[in-house]
């Protein structure tokens, strides 16, 4: 059992967690209180996705299907069905028309959120996809996956128009854009985090210290007072670095598992964790300072 992924809505105010137990769940992120839980996959949950508008909730299952909730109703606004195996990771666009989505038939998928079916299969990888994302005008899309690379599409042709690969191949976990979408952060299994300048396919800077050897670990920015990147790690810790002099600035202790989850609160110093079997506990993490 693992708490997979979590999620700030746009505004903060809520926090989506999802699990192996096929829950969805939505905490008050001031108070910690749950507010609301999803039913409705079948096997566990790998990953969620707010839309900008923060009116939908997108999660992703080993039951192949993405289900989007309305925050409104309280209930399944659209059944995604297309992908042949586990759905892994997904995400929406900017203006919330078109969402993401990787699995383990190593496709990505766009679909049109509206009408709740697929506008696009790329064959993406030769490995499970293991997290996408769209570019900040959602003109690109950004894929990594278990084969090592990492790939930038052309969200509306679909052609590939990057691959970045690192010299030794490890296994890619996750992958996001900068907020100005010129950076590509990625996290790899030989406990290395990487930030790409992908217009010239070169990696400007590394962060290490913690361990990411065995399981797919989310990393991401913090902006909200300074720039730091944050991670989890399998010694169930929390890391965060200065995005530029690549310092270990603070390590999180606390959990007493494996984090799989971090996710990073869209205006205030707030970190939010997540770890495994022994644990599976949540935590917010906030810089009084």
């Amino acid at each position: 059992m693992a708490v997979s992924s979590l999620n700030f809505s746009p505004d903060g105010t809520l926090l989506a967690s999802s699990a192996a137990d096929k829950l969805v769940k939505i905490w008050d992120t001031y108070s910690g209180h749950i507010m609301k839980t999803y039913e409705g996959h079948y096997e566990g949950v790998n990953d969620v996705a707010w839309s900008s508008d923060g009116e939908f909730l997108a999660s992703a299952s080993d039951d192949k299907s993405i289900i989007i909730w309305s925050m409104e109703l309280g209930s399944i606004a659209k059944t995604l069905r297309g992908h042949t195996n586990f759905v892994f990771c997904v995400n929406f666009n900017p203006r919330s028309n078109l969402l993401v989505s990787g699995g383990y038939d190593e496709t990505v998928r766009v679909w049109d959120v509206a009408r709740g079916r697929s506008l696009k299969v790329l064959p993406a990888h030769s490995d499970p996809v293991t997290a996408v994302g769209f570019n900040h005008d959602g003109t690109l899309i950004v894929s990594c996956s278990m084969d090592g690379l990492i790939r930038m599409w052309d969200s509306d042709s679909g052609q590939c128009l990057k691959t970045l690969v690192d010299d030794d191949n490890p296994i890619c976990s996750h992958v996001k854009f900068s907020l100005n979408s010129k950076f590509i952060l990625a996290a790899t299994q030989d406990s290395t985090i990487r930030l790409w300048n992908y217009q010239n396919s070169r990696c400007v800077k590394t962060y290490t210290g913690h361990t990411n050897r065995t399981y797919c670990l989310f990393t991401s920015f913090s902006m909200a007072k300074g720039d730091y990147v944050v991670s989890g790690s399998e010694d169930a810790k929390v890391y965060i670095w200065d995005l530029q002099s690549r310092e270990v600035l603070q390590v999180l202790e606390g959990h007493r598992d494996v984090v799989l989850a971090v996710a990073t609160h869209p205006v205030r110093a707030i970190i939010a964790s997540a770890s495994m079997e022994k644990d599976l506990t949540i935590r917010l993490w906030y810089d009084e300072s």
